[in-house]
Order: C-alpha cells, then sequence, then structure tokens
C-alpha cells in the first residue's frame, strides 16, 4: 500500500510517501524558522500564507523522489489537528482535492498520534503496551497506549509545553529562534549544576508538568543578574535545560512504573534534545526499560508520521468524507 502523507499544521509544510507501512520512499519538509526568527516565534497568518505557495511544490517533490504519481496512490492521510486552524486548512484543502480528482480513500490525521507512530519508523519498533511522552512546542503529554491505535491520557501540561518554555526562555537570554537547538548549543559551554531552578510539584501526584514557575525563575534571575556574561548565559542555559530534563524524564518514569510497562516512546521536536536523550538512555540501563525514540529528523513536524498513522488507520477501514474539517484544539484522548 502506498501512502501520502500531508502536514501542515503549524510552520512546516511536509510530504511524504511511505509503502506498507514501514517503507520510507520520501520525506520533504519546507521550514519557515527564516520567516518567523524575527518574531521570536510563529505568526499564524504568515505561516497559512507561506503553506499556500509552497504546498504544491513540496508534494510533487515527495511524489517524484519517491518515484511514484498521484495514481500510483492507495490513499492519503492528512492532519486534521490540532494546530493552526489556517495552516491546518491549507493541508486538508489539498488532500481532499486529490483524493476526490483520483478517487482515493484518505483519512485525518491527529498530530500526536502521528508523533507517536514516528516511532514505529526505525528499528527495533516498539510493542504495545507502553507510556508515549509526546514533548513539543506546542504539546507536553503522557499516554498510556496499550493497543493500536488506542490511547489513554496520564498527564499533560497545565500551562506552557516544554518546547515553548525553551523558547521563552532563550528569548529572554536573546539567543534567539527557535529556543530548543540555540539554548543545547549554548549550554555545552556552561555548568548544569550552576544555578539551582525549580522542579514543579503537584500535592494532588497527578503525572502533568508544568513549566511557567521555571519560566519565572529564570526571568527573576536574569533581572537580578543584569548585565549578562556570555558564561553566565552558558550557565542559565544548561542549568535551565538540565531542570526542563529532570522533570520530563521524572514524570515519564513514574508513569511507566505505575502503568507497569518497560517500554517507552519518546518523540516531537524537544525529543530531539541530546541531554533528554541520553538521561532517558541512562534510565532504560539503570532500570531496564526499552527507550524508543526517532531519529532527530522524525522528532520534528514531518509527513512520514502522518503516513504511517495513516496507513494504520486505512488499514483498519476508517474512511474520511469531503465534509472533514480543521479541527485547532483536537484531542488524542481525554
Amino acid at each position: 500500500m502506498l501512502v501520502l502523507g500531508i502536514e501542515t499544521s503549524c510552520d512546516e509544510t511536509a510530504a511524504a510517501v511511505l509503502e506498507d507501512g514501514d517503507k520510507l520512499r520520501s520525506s520533504i519538509v519546507a521550514s519557515q524558522v527564516a520567516l518567523h526568527a524575527e518574531y521570536g516565534g510563529v505568526v499564524p497568518e504568515l505561516a497559512s500564507r507561506r503553506h499556500l505557495e509552497t504546498i504544491l511544490p513540496v508534494v510533487e517533490k515527495a511524489l517524484r523522489d519517491g518515484g511514484v504519481t498521484l495514481g500510483d496512490l492507495d490513499g492519503i492521510a492528512v492532519t486534521q489537528g490540532p494546530g493552526l486552524v489556517g495552516s491546518l486548512l491549507v493541508g486538508l484543502s489539498v488532500a481532499k482535492a486529490m483524493a476526490y480528482s483520483q478517487r482515493l480513500p484518505f483519512v485525518g490525521i491527529n498530530h500526536l498520534e502521528g508523533h507517536i507512530f514516528a516511532g514505529f519508523l526505525q528499528e527495533p519498533r516498539p510493542t504495545y503496551p507502553f507510556v508515549a511522552l509526546l514533548v513539543s512546542g506546542g504539546h507536553t503529554a503522557l499516554y498510556h497506549c496499550p493497543e493500536p491505535l488506542y490511547y489513554r491520557l496520564l498527564g499533560r501540561t497545565r500551562d506552557d509545553a516544554a518546547g515553548e518554555a525553551f523558547d521563552k526562555v532563550a528569548k529572554l537570554l536573546g539567543l534567539g529562534y527557535p529556543g530548543g537547538p540555540i539554548i543545547e548549543r549554548t549550554a555545552r559551554e556552561g555548568d548544569p549544576k550552576a544555578i539551582s531552578f525549580p522542579v514543579a510539584q503537584f500535592s494532588d501526584g497527578a503525572a502533568d508538568f508544568s513549566f511557567s514557575g521555571l519560566k519565572t525563575s529564570v526571568s527573576l534571575f536574569v533581572q537580578k543578574h543584569r548585565p549578562l556574561t556570555p558564561r553566565l548565559i552558558a550557565d542559565i542555559s544548561a542549568s535551565f535545560q538540565a531542570t526542563v530534563v529532570k522533570m520530563l524524564v521524572r514524570r515519564t518514569v513514574r508513569a511507566a512504573l505505575r502503568e507497569r510497562t518497560r517500554r517507552i516512546l519518546v518523540s516531537g521536536g524537544v525529543a530531539a534534545n541530546r541531554p533528554l536523550r541520553e538521561a532517558l538512555q541512562v534510565e532504560a540501563e539503570d532500570r531496564g526499560f526499552e527507550i524508543f525514540i526517532p531519529p532527530p529528523a522524525l522528532c520534528t513536524d514531518n509527513a512520514a508520521m502522518i503516513a504511517t498513522a495513516g496507513h494504520a488507520r486505512l488499514l483498519a477501514g476508517e474512511r474520511a468524507d469531503l465534509t472533514l474539517n480543521a479541527s485547532a484544539d483536537l484531542k488524542l484522548a481525554e
């Protein structure tokens, strides 16, 4: 089965061709980072306009690089949500038009489910059940995945997502956008133990996350110690990053132990962070866990993950009709 995946939930225009659920024939991603960098974050109207400009060339290149034509496809998968509604509508409109013109089945995919399925584009593949940590610029959540296409929410962020916190702290330090990669690079020159920042705790024992207190703590520290030297900026970056990693790893391990599973899948843009990957591998070795983390290129938004999830749902007999609409706040599980 050949499936075309289309992803336009935020600021990447992406298309991919997948064969039989695991053979990636092409994956094209057109980034908008340069467009939004001067604003310190994604501007929704600019993002949707750029999607309009790039979606058809991106899809055409994915088909060409995959050695297929529209007529060769067996189905189309497209991100339905969550995300920026204007961006989502661009991808959804193109997918529906192609499905209608070629009489192809198509399905709408939850972006978060796509991130989970990114873990199946590598060897070894995860086996069920497992706990999934989805950690990105817009989402930080834990899910229990007992079987294919079924999810139970274990915990979510109560305020900022982890990636959003990286962006905001990078802006406080004058480092630029996007914050995650910049802070990781800057932190290499710093001491992760130089500054003690707080890790959020919840009295109700929830497996939730919170990054607003950490962000405020960094902001107060920056205000108190201005002007910042390059060395201090590096120490702040390293200490902030170490605190985020500690919170993510601690919550994820506790969730896995609570669910009595030894398998953990981690995906989303922040999963490309090397200290997070290394900390999770240490936990895996210490506790006998199996950790599944896609390559960095498949952690950030891409269409290969959408095609993989779409393949599974098409095989399960799911079909969408042309009334399918974008859903900016689409939930994966409650």
